[in-house]
């Protein structure tokens, strides 16, 4: 839903955090969230009523981590012209260690964080070394008890790409949909022995990534064989054999949108109507 109010002007922000001192994204009474930290500060800075409309692409989980997430927020315009490109800074000042705002740019009213999006890309970090995680990287990658066969992971991956039903892998929410489509769900090494999962889809339900992890690693350990994951896809409710993987080694990495302006009103519409 666009604005129709003149006084004010939509503004896009691009954010980062650390996510094992938050309690998710959403503002829950009485927790440390992304939302309620970034709510304050901007509030101090625009004033009480001066910025509404909070709304982010995705919604992270506890623990979970974000290197380019996205969210919208309208704000006066008067008190936006007076800042004169400064709230990048003034947000640096204010908000904690933990939390950093990169990019505030004027955008069209039609642009939806959320509904605007063509997908989202998370990756997940494992370190199967007999040793654990790095101790640098311990907050955001999974120390696994046994070696994981990069070939393996990349086998049973294919079957879970496209559009599916991913009831299996999903927590149950009333009246929503769990048909989703995988664009990309890939594995590799990286140079310092850390195995990265990549995912992308167009959207993702609660828990989602985390339990194709959580399944795939069972494959990539030998404990499961390759089939094992693709085959769950059957199942019209949640898999409880599937081990949800832990929060702290997943981070929303990228989200994208239509190049053309001209097109996020189109794209929240067809969003909204396939959510519907």
């Amino acid at each position: 839903m666009t604005r129709s109010d003149a006084t004010t002007i939509r503004v896009r922000l691009h954010l980062a955090y650390d996510g094992t001192d938050f309690a998710g994204w959403a503002v829950q009474p009485g927790q440390r969230t992304v939302a309620g930290v970034l709510t304050d500060s901007l509030v101090r800075i625009l004033g009480t009523d001066g910025v509404t409309g909070l709304t982010v692409a995705g919604r992270t989980d506890a623990g979970v981590h974000a290197t380019g997430q996205v969210c919208h927020v309208d704000v006066s315009r008067d008190r936006w012209r007076s800042l004169d490109g400064t709230l990048i800074r003034r947000l640096a000042r204010l908000l904690p260690t933990d939390l950093r705002v990169s990019e505030a740019i004027e955008i069209s009213e039609h642009f939806d964080a959320r509904f605007s999006a063509l997908w989202r890309r998370y990756q997940y970090r494992v370190c199967d070394a007999p040793e654990g995680a790095p101790p640098l990287r311990h907050r955001d990658t999974l120390s696994w008890r046994t070696g994981l066969d990069v070939d393996l992971l990349n086998a049973a991956s294919t079957g879970l790409t496209g559009e599916h039903d991913f009831a299996a892998y999903c927590r149950h929410k009333q009246n929503a949909t769990t048909l989703r489509a995988v664009t990309m769900l890939a594995w590799q090494r990286d140079p310092d022995g850390i195995v990265v999962a990549t995912v992308a889809a167009d959207a993702f339900c609660q828990a989602m990534v985390r339990s194709l992890v959580g399944a795939l690693l069972a494959v990539g350990d030998g404990r499961r064989p390759i089939e094992w994951p693709a085959s769950l896809l059957a199942r019209g409710d949640r898999a409880s054999e599937v081990m949800v993987a832990p929060a702290h080694g997943l981070t929303l990495v990228a989200v994208g949108y239509p190049d053309d302006p001209a097109e996020y009103a189109r794209r929240a519409e067809i969003t909204r109507n396939r959510r519907a």
